[in-house]
């Protein structure tokens, strides 16, 4: 993977080159929006944005930094979010548990049980290693003690390993803008569609990503999902400073 020099980071976190974009879920049958999520964005000192998987990749070896600027992410995308809307958020594993403090203490919890404006939905990334698998089942028992909403983000990405475990205790299923690609591959729609069968016997709602045309919106109402969500809609943008 391409990385990040380290004057970069650097300038990033001292600066704090942070913005946040909203980008929208809307209800298959309706066509309100039905929630947004708040995405990280990153970006140089003359404007120029930055990816944030780099950044991230860059900030994981050195847990906290990491944990610092995915707090600053979230006091920022909750700060500036719209009134009275369901929010998502993406929050690291490592980034959750790098603070050493657990249950109501930690630092993520105390910020989102804070916020009022909004019903906060957590994100997490499924993985490709055990170790991780193991580090969001803890996040999301945390969170769920506190009555904090969770969701599984990025299924069916041919990187992901699917946690059982994981898939039983979230709210919302993610389906990866992979689906979307793979939507002739007979094979791969049928698990995709086993994965939603099982998201919906189990009371939970399912999104698909990475909708970008009518016609990929055509095709998440065959599928039968709950929302989608991609830039056939458009986002907010906030940058800052």
């Amino acid at each position: 993977m391409e990385s990040l020099s380290n004057q970069l980071v650097i300038d990033l976190l001292e600066n704090k080159r942070y913005g946040v974009e909203y980008q929208p879920i809307v209800c298959v049958s309706s066509g309100d929006v039905f929630a947004y999520e708040a995405l990280s964005r990153f970006y140089t000192a003359s404007g120029e944005s930055i990816r944030p998987d780099l950044v991230y990749a860059s900030l994981h070896h050195n847990l906290l930094s990491l944990y610092q600027v995915e707090y600053e992410q979230k006091k920022i995308q909750l700060e500036n979010a719209p009134d009275n809307i369901k929010i998502f958020v993406n929050l690291d594993q490592d980034a959750f548990f790098a603070s050493g403090v657990t249950g109501i203490e930690n630092p993520f919890v105390q910020l989102i049980r804070s916020h009022k404006k909004n019903e906060i939905m957590v994100e997490l990334i499924e993985n490709s290693e055990l170790n991780d698998a193991l580090m969001s089942l803890s996040m999301i028992e945390t969170l769920a003690a506190y009555n904090i909403g969770t969701a599984i983000d990025d299924l069916c990405n041919p990187k992901s390993m699917i946690s059982v475990s994981v898939m039983q205790l979230v709210d919302v299923i993610k389906l990866d803008k992979h689906v979307v690609k793979k939507a002739s591959d007979d094979h791969f729609m049928r698990f995709t569609r086993k994965m939603i069968e099982f998201g919906k016997e189990t009371g939970k709602k399912i999104v698909l990503e990475g909708v970008e045309s009518e016609q990929d919106l055509v095709f998440a109402k065959e599928l039968g999902v709950d929302y989608v969500q991609g830039y056939l809609y458009k986002s907010e943008f906030i940058q800052r400073p």
